[in-house]
């Protein structure tokens, strides 16, 4: 099976805090990771990581043919090819207010890559549709539920079809049901083959949806456990 990810020797430093330890990981097509640890475990430098939001000191990260160096941040110039590999939704889902769901949808296909109008408009359909929430197109995002901002948000990341989502804390703003209706929902974003690295604390949501539960201390892999 191919890899969507490949992280070797990772290591992040903030200040006088080495937050990751030489961070060996991989994530396969069509494989969902759960990352998990206390508070300050690194779970969510290595997704910040790997989306080039956040410099590390040593390692490497790798998506296909495009690879991270250690150093400073790469000019948002250079980071082109990456945005095109990589999906990403925050804790807070970090929709733009000012936006309805149809304008943050196609935000980054119109603006980025240059897309038409219409062609981005059917893919931001046809994605909303899947999620169920395409009735809530022309809302803004202070109408919407925690559910119904969370999967405009995996709209916004997936509309242009990177091969691997990132995901950090995704159940933090919703209820048991929902939480168990997005740990199906993932589990069908998969079936292309697109690869899910996701940080929670949620044990439950956790083993309900991934592959591999790993779990990090102090900068470093404490636990392994493949979920049957």
């Amino acid at each position: 099976m191919t890899a969507a990810l490949t992280i070797t020797g990772l290591e992040v430093v903030r200040g006088t805090q080495q937050v990751l330890r030489g961070l060996d990981l991989a994530v396969a097509s069509g494989e969902i990771v759960a990352l998990m640890g206390l508070s300050g475990a690194g779970k969510t430098t290595v997704i910040r990581a790997v989306a080039a939001l956040q410099p590390f000191s040593a390692g490497s990260i790798v998506l296909g043919d495009v690879s991270l160096k250690p150093g400073p941040l790469p000019p948002q110039s250079r980071i082109g090819p990456l945005r095109a590999k990589v999906g990403m939704v925050f804790q807070e889902h970090a929709l733009f207010e000012h936006l309805t769901v149809l304008d943050n949808v196609t935000l980054a296909p119109v603006h980025v890559r240059k897309w038409d109008r219409d062609r981005a408009t059917k893919a931001a359909m046809r994605l909303l549709e899947s999620l169920g929430v395409a009735e809530r197109a022309q809302a803004f995002p202070r109408q919407l539920s925690g559910g119904q901002a969370q999967r405009v948000a995996i709209a916004r990341a997936l509309v242009l079809d990177p091969q691997l989502l990132l995901m950090d804390e995704p159940t933090s703003a919703l209820d048991p049901a929902r939480r168990v209706a997005l740990a199906d929902t993932l589990k069908r974003l998969t079936e292309g083959g697109r690869g899910l690295l996701i940080s929670t604390h949620d044990m439950d949501f956790a083993e309900t949806c991934a592959n591999r539960i790993i779990k990090l201390a102090d900068g470093v892999i404490a636990d392994t456990q493949t979920v049957a």
